[in-house]
């Protein structure tokens, strides 16, 4: 069998056919695109090697498990697992930040700024509450896109089919109603500073 000719597709059914050589194949392939890419998004050789590995882990799960969809865009699927493992790594290191210590070093300045003042959630929820008041304001189809978007995470094919509308219209909607909040707040603030 000559590897090289053969397409992504084709190497990957090879594989889940038990057939090794056809994901080294892959591998080798696609592993500078794949690797530069995470290198370039994590700026850290070590790490990019992680991810890297954890990508090709996860590639070899879906495969063996039989989830994998052929659909003729095996490069985009590898890439967009390499993606989400980025993302992941830097929400991790969000919620578990590490602290360089040297001899200035205080612990309660780090345990003090991770914390939310009472002041600071007064104000987030005085914030969320006049946003909420504004959204209320908006016409109802821009409404619903809005709080299928930002509030049910829906995607906008979602959104278009749940609102029997098309997916150009759903985001005309969703631009609108981001224009007129962005108008409300505004006028909101002029009155208050008059």
């Amino acid at each position: 069998m000559l590897y090289d000719k053969k397409s992504d597709n084709e190497l990957v059914a090879a594989y889940m056919n038990d057939d090794k050589q056809a994901f080294e194949v892959l591998l080798s392939r696609h592993k500078n695109k794949v690797y530069n890419y995470i290198l370039s998004l994590v700026k850290d050789k070590a790490l990019a090697d992680d991810i890297f590995q954890d990508t090709h882990i996860k590639i070899v799960n879906t495969l063996r498990n039989g989830t994998y969809r052929d659909e003729g865009k095996y490069i985009q699927w590898v890439m967009r697992i390499a993606h989400n493992l980025v993302i992941d790594h830097f929400r991790r290191s969000q919620r578990f930040p590490t602290v360089r210590t040297d001899e200035n070093f205080d612990i309660f300045d780090v345990l003090g700024n991770s914390e939310e003042s009472i002041e600071q959630k007064i104000i987030r929820e005085q914030i969320n509450d006049d946003v909420k008041k504004l959204i209320r304001q908006l016409p109802e189809e821009q409404r619903k896109v809005l709080i299928m978007r930002h509030y049910s995470n829906m995607s906008f094919k979602d959104i278009a089919e749940k609102t029997d509308v098309s997916i150009n219209t759903a985001l005309g909607r969703m631009r609108y109603a981001l224009i007129n909040l962005r108008r409300m707040a505004e006028e909101k603030t002029t009155l208050l500073h008059m």
